[in-house]
């Protein structure tokens, strides 16, 4: 048995059919929406994002930073790179709990704006958006123990892509 939170392919039953995805990767253009604080955090979440992107065949030159200023303005960055023609948008900030209820404020309002720019514009728009309790955890998500939520995210957005082209 695997852990609950494995990932594995899902296996369509007798007489349904699976969607399989096409590849995402060639000649797709991505933004990804980058907050500039905690740059020490979102600095390597964006080299994995970008990194994962190559490594899926999206030419280097069809990889645009787009920076913002912190978590909050995600949402509507998101939303003008997905209306500005782009194929995917990876949106990557850390929010780092502190001593006031603000951690709650900014970081819901990046999880509903990055949704909102998702759906409103039918573009795939992933949510690598860090909300921890410490820096040190933030660090364990930038390849560390949990991963790199960078290449994660950028990985989601393209999957969620070629999917999407598949339909």
């Amino acid at each position: 048995m695997t852990a609950p939170d494995a990932a594995a392919p899902l296996v369509a039953p007798a007489g349904s059919v699976r969607i399989d995805p096409a590849a995402a990767g060639p000649g797709a253009r991505v933004a990804i929406v980058a907050a500039e604080y905690h740059t020490d955090i979102v600095q390597p979440l964006v080299d994995g994002a970008v990194e994962e992107c190559v490594a899926r065949g999206v030419a280097p030159a069809d990889v645009v930073l787009v920076p913002v200023p912190g978590a909050f303005e995600v949402g509507l960055a998101a939303k003008a790179s997905a209306q500005a023609g782009y194929d995917a948008v990876i949106v990557l900030a850390c929010v780092i709990r502190g001593d006031t209820p603000h951690f709650e404020y900014v970081s819901a309002e990046a999880a509903r704006g990055v949704s909102e720019a998702a759906l409103q514009t039918g573009v795939p728009v992933a949510f690598g958006v860090l909300t921890v309790e410490t820096h040190a955890q933030a660090v364990e998500r930038i390849g560390g123990s949990e991963g790199h939520k960078g290449r994660e995210a950028a990985a989601a957005a393209l999957d969620l892509l070629a999917t999407l082209r598949a339909l």
